[in-house]
């Protein structure tokens, strides 16, 4: 056999398996966002509004999940304090709204202000620190202001803050469920694609390289301080609008939005989905959030009080199966795809 046909037969099953790799992961990627984009259809023709506000919160929360991952899937920064700049977007539009301000785009320039202030100062403060010490620092922060919003007993402490109206961006109308759905859809979308082209441009790989060898990327020239920051800030302010958005969907503002299991949440998000990939915690998002909606309100009607079983002990099964998915799948399960398209193990 002619040697450079031989070699083409050897090689060919190995290059099938990242092209087949590929087609699924983009397969994936592409019945996700069509199944978002279509949704508020299908629930009309079903009668099922309700599915529109549970999506749309799903939707969020992938959104601030996006926001988590450049840090920690591309830059190696745990932060247990995400869910701070989710608070901070929610307040700003539950403030303001308090002294009868509804103009959204002055709920978003004070969100992006106050959160843009905040992650910077917080962050260089995180950002000496590394390891443990970073998660214990980010951590830290968010239950100061945590327990800052539960002392504003002006805007209702502990009980949360109800927001007469959504905020107006005219000249869109957001009092109506299915656009709102939609502005929550082409954020995400526009996000998505935005850091797409960070990740892959000179910012990506600096902020990649930091995340393998800060000291040698130190070494050779990189100002590593002033990527990890902006990364930081980016990160932090995607879980801004994130927080606007929840604010404006729920029509509350609570300092539960800063408590820190909603960012260990995100984390799960993350890595359930893939760390270090762009679709990733948007299928974490769907699949942890659905599964949650699943087993706290589906009735299967099983034996022997199976049902009250799966309701009253549902963390403990969606923490049972992101065990098996970390165990079973490292990489996540769109990280998995990643991963085998690319050869890893």
């Amino acid at each position: 056999m002619d040697k450079p046909l031989a070699a083409a037969t050897v090689a060919a099953p190995v290059a099938g398996k990242p092209a087949t790799a590929s087609a699924l992961r983009i397969g994936v990627a592409a019945v996700v966002l069509a199944a978002l984009a279509i949704l508020p259809l299908a629930a009309g023709l079903v009668g099922q509004p309700f599915y529109v506000t549970l999506v749309s919160r799903i939707m969020v929360f992938a959104l601030a999940a996006v926001g988590l991952n450049l840090i920690l899937g591309y830059g190696a920064m745990v932060s247990f304090g995400h869910s701070l700049y989710i608070g901070i977007g929610a307040y700003a539009v539950g403030i303001l709204s308090f002294y009868g301000i509804t103009n959204g785009w002055l709920h978003l320039a004070a969100a992006l202000g106050a959160g843009l202030v905040a992650s910077a100062l917080i962050g260089l403060v995180c950002l000496r620190s590394s390891g443990v010490a970073f998660i214990m620092i980010t951590l830290a922060f968010a239950q100061m202001f945590f327990f800052l919003a539960v002392s504003l007993r002006q805007f209702g402490g502990d009980d949360g803050l109800p927001l007469q109206a959504r905020s107006n961006f005219a000249p869109l109308d957001l009092s109506n469920n299915v656009a709102l759905y939609y502005t929550i859809f082409v954020v995400l979308i526009a996000t998505l694609y935005a850091f797409h082209r960070l990740i892959h441009a000179k910012f990506g790989m600096a902020l990649r390289g930091c995340r393998m060898n800060e000291r040698r990327m130190s070494a050779i020239g990189f100002p590593t301080l002033r990527y990890r920051l902006t990364a930081y800030v980016i990160s932090a302010l995607v879980c801004v609008v994130a927080g606007m958005l929840l604010a404006n969907l729920t029509r509350f503002v609570s300092p539960s939005y800063m408590q820190w299991t909603v960012s260990g949440e995100l984390i799960v998000m993350v890595v359930l989905g893939g760390m270090g990939t762009l679709m990733g915690p948007v299928v974490g998002a769907v699949v942890l959030l659905l599964l949650e909606e699943f087993l706290t309100s589906v009735k299967l009607g099983l034996p022997w009080g199976l049902d009250d079983l799966l309701s009253t002990h549902w963390l403990g099964l969606i923490g049972l199966f992101v065990l098996v998915v970390t165990l079973t799948l490292k990489h996540g399960l769109y990280g998995h795809l990643v991963a085998r398209e690319s050869g890893r193990k």
